[in-house]
């Protein structure tokens, strides 16, 4: 039997919340303006996301000629759940189509571990999953499949990230020695979904977003980490849930740097800029010092506003993540590292179907195993296989945070493993 299926992918987004909204959909929109992207079905817990994205005017203003397929239905009540619907719509795709995973962080492995057992490419928000056990066993099931499996940390994307990767490993920052990196999303996040699921048991801020920098060092040095320390700083949601809602890490890396990393729910959201967020490494040489920063909520661009909108008056624009921009098309289409990388895995999970296309299927799986091992070995997107120094960060960080900031050591080797100091 040859292995031959079409040039797009048809897309199942489990999940209809705000980075859905704010990331996803646009750019899923836009790769199906282009025929990248097939058909897209959206599937939720109830009705009410579902219903905000389909009568978002951002979306509609920018994609008139775009639409998605809900699930459930949005005539069901809001109150209605369906929280078994996800694995009927995911059975429905064709094999090797992708599987967009935007839920909470600690049901990750159930959607993920649904879509490679019905043979579709997977494409997670951030972390893949809590533990390194759940990620390897992905990774296992994964490869044995021939399936791509890419978790979208899009800072990787970022020009300046790019950039800094290359100058690093061609040695001309030396040696990280000192770093410091910081991520203070909005209050308003409070008030959202977030107070439903962020709770203490579930996630912190650290793990959240702050995995985003951790991450990004490792992408720019290519050092791994050794041990993590997070203190927590408790308070109640609007709803009476308690969680995290402040955090404070230190990352300690295998050449002996420490990269501190502050993160919250808090950055006013009145204030100048969306968040706050950026990076500073310190780094040496033979007989001097080096210094890489990054200032990611301020990217050279401001401005100042007639109304009173639902932005502030005066706001930092970053046209760097994601923006609508008027183009040669109907309405508008999605800019930034937050579109490259969607598109980045995308591409990706199509590049391994060609693998093994016209192939009978031994020839085909091996195929696309090989595919899989050479965007495993290139290393810019972020895969089981080559960033699960990530889950090993997330587990760490979960115990420490536990334990009231207690260090936890990350052990390397056959079988990676977390515990505390």
């Amino acid at each position: 039997m040859s292995n031959t299926i079409g040039s797009s992918l048809d897309v199942v987004v489990v999940g209809g919340g705000m980075i859905t909204h704010d990331q996803i959909l646009p750019s899923l929109y836009q790769m199906q303006r282009s025929g990248q992207v097939g058909a897209i079905k959206i599937c939720a817990l109830n009705s009410a996301p579902l219903r905000e994205l389909a009568q978002s005017p951002r979306l509609t203003e920018a994609f008139p000629d775009c639409a998605f397929e809900p699930f459930p239905s949005l005539d069901e009540p809001p109150e209605k759940i369906h929280p078994g619907l996800f694995q009927d719509v995911i059975g429905s795709l064709a094999p090797r189509n992708l599987v967009v995973v935007a839920v909470p962080d600690h049901v990750h492995d159930a959607v993920i571990r649904t879509a490679l057992e019905h043979d579709q490419h997977v494409l997670a928000v951030k972390p893949l999953v809590p533990t390194y056990a759940e990620a390897a066993r992905i990774e296992t099931l994964a490869r044995q499949r021939g399936l791509m499996v890419g978790v979208e940390y899009h800072k990787r994307f970022d020009r300046r990230a790019l950039d800094a990767r290359g100058l690093y490993r061609a040695g001309r920052f030396g040696r990280f020695q000192l770093g410091e990196a910081r991520m203070i999303e909005p209050y308003y996040y409070r008030h959202s979904n977030f107070q439903n699921w962020f709770t203490k048991e579930n996630s912190d801020p650290f793990t959240y977003v702050g995995c985003h920098y951790v991450d990004l060092v490792y992408f720019i040095t290519g050092l791994r980490p050794v041990e993590v320390s997070v203190r927590g700083v408790e308070g109640t949601f609007p709803n009476g849930n308690l969680g995290y809602l402040w955090s404070t890490g230190q990352v300690v890396w295998e050449n002996g740097a420490v990269l501190s990393v502050l993160n919250g729910l808090g950055y006013p959201d009145r204030g100048a800029g969306m968040n706050d967020q950026g990076l500073t490494m310190y780094c040496e040489g033979t007989d001097c010092g080096a210094i890489l920063q990054h200032n990611d909520q301020f990217r050279g661009v401001s401005h100042g506003y007639v109304d009173d909108g639902p932005e502030a008056v005066f706001r930092y624009v970053s046209p760097d993540y994601l923006r609508l921009v008027s183009w040669e098309g109907a309405g508008q289409k999605p800019i930034g590292y937050g579109y490259d990388s969607i598109e980045a895995i995308a591409t990706a999970a199509m590049r391994v179907n060609r693998s093994g296309d016209g192939l009978p299927d031994e020839e085909a799986l091996a195929a696309r195993q090989r595919t899989l091992r050479e965007i495993d070995t290139q290393g810019l997107l972020a895969t089981p296989a080559n960033s699960s120094i990530n889950e090993l960060v997330t587990e760490a960080a979960r115990l420490s945070i536990a334990a009231e900031g207690q260090y936890a050591r990350i052990e390397y080797g056959e079988e990676p493993s977390v515990g505390l100091r």
